[in-house]
């Protein structure tokens, strides 16, 4: 497997933005669109017509949220030739099951080496979906461009925008609806942002149909998204400088969703492990630093660089990939793998 993602970039208007993309990810989305309620239903079975009926149902509130980007996915199904409505499954899919565990951070410049923001996470979830992952950059007429890792066929992902913001995103259990806008959508609409506040703003316009967690890097500094159904609960980096996240709730008003709702792997260990390995950094931190935080093998496999276990729900998942990124640079730095074994290449968008 060579070391680096596939690097594309596209520009224009939305459907001939799409467009430009299902033509030169054809191969990939076409793959991953044929195997992905199949990846679904290792753990738990959904019949393909009730997948279907899913992914149907959530194209009207998608037009009404952000008709410009299902005028993108129209362009991408016709340079691809995949169905719109195939495509708009690979956005619901994780409606129908919980999709991943991370562990995440957002840090501001104050404690930095080159005293700019840097935002990272481990993403961890189904190695198989290694092959359709992508580094995209797309450069939409009058909006930020932007760069992300994404399998390819999603409409946003983890990454940057040239207006400096970053974003990670990470499972969130609380109670969810199998209708409404999918949340990839939702993170466009932050990649169209230049601020703390207009993130906001675009999340809490959404119908949403299920809970996410957001870290975010932003011009105003380090902060985090906890989006239920219901509301969107802001948290921002404490005296130290930087916040942790993985996958349980952790604003006041959330906390009792966690005894609602079954651990998602090993989240409460992860945090407190990633919390003392930022505490034990050398101040200014270094790109280094983090990086060996992020293949930290404490509770080794059930650890922050998580490998295959024998957990009979998700214990073929691992941490697929890992990034850290630098907004204000547009830069990412990516593993190919997990990060105690592949090295981390360096993506720019400028």
């Amino acid at each position: 497997m060579p070391p680096r993602y596939r690097e594309i970039e596209v520009r224009g208007r939305p459907r001939q933005l799409g467009r430009e993309l299902g033509e030169a990810a054809r191969e990939e989305i076409r793959a991953f669109a044929a195997i992905a309620l199949e990846r679904v239903n290792i753990s738990m079975r959904v019949a393909p017509e009730s997948a279907m009926a899913v992914a149907q149902s959530c194209i009207p509130y998608v037009e009404a949220y952000a008709p410009d980007l299902l005028a993108e996915m129209s362009g991408m199904a016709e340079g691809s030739g995949v169905p719109l409505e195939r495509l708009m499954l690979l956005q619901t899919r994780n409606q129908l099951r919980p999709e991943g565990g991370c562990t995440a951070f957002s840090l501001n410049g104050q404690v930095t080496a080159t005293q700019q923001r840097l935002i990272g996470q481990n993403w961890d979830n189904d190695p198989a979906l290694d092959p359709f992952t992508v580094v995209l950059i797309r450069r939409p007429d009058g909006k930020p461009a932007m760069m992300d890792v994404t399998q390819a066929g999603l409409i946003a992902y983890i990454g940057v925008n040239d207006a400096g913001m970053g974003l990670c995103l990470n499972t969130l259990p609380a109670p969810s609806r199998n209708r409404g806008v999918p949340h990839y959508f939702m993170v466009r609409r932050i990649y169209e942002s230049t601020s703390l506040q207009g993130a906001v703003r675009v999340v809490e316009q959404a119908e949403r149909a299920i809970p996410a967690n957001i870290v975010l890097s932003t011009p105003e500094g380090a902060a985090d998204l906890e989006v239920t159904i219901d509301a969107v609960h802001v948290l921002t980096a404490a005296a130290e400088g930087w916040l942790t996240h993985t996958n349980h709730c952790l604003h006041p008003q959330l906390k009792h969703i966690n005894r609602e709702f079954p651990e998602l792997i090993q989240s409460q260990p992860r945090k407190t492990r990633m919390d003392k390995l930022l505490g034990q950094l050398d101040r200014p931190v270094l790109l280094s630093g983090l990086k060996q935080a992020l293949r930290d093998h404490e509770g080794y496999p059930y650890s922050i660089c998580r490998h295959p276990n024998q957990h009979p729900g998700d214990g073929f998942w691992s941490s697929v990939f890992s990034i850290i990124a630098e907004p204000e640079a547009g830069r990412l730095h990516v593993s190919r793998g997990n990060p105690c074994t592949a090295p981390y290449e360096t993506y720019e968008l400028h």
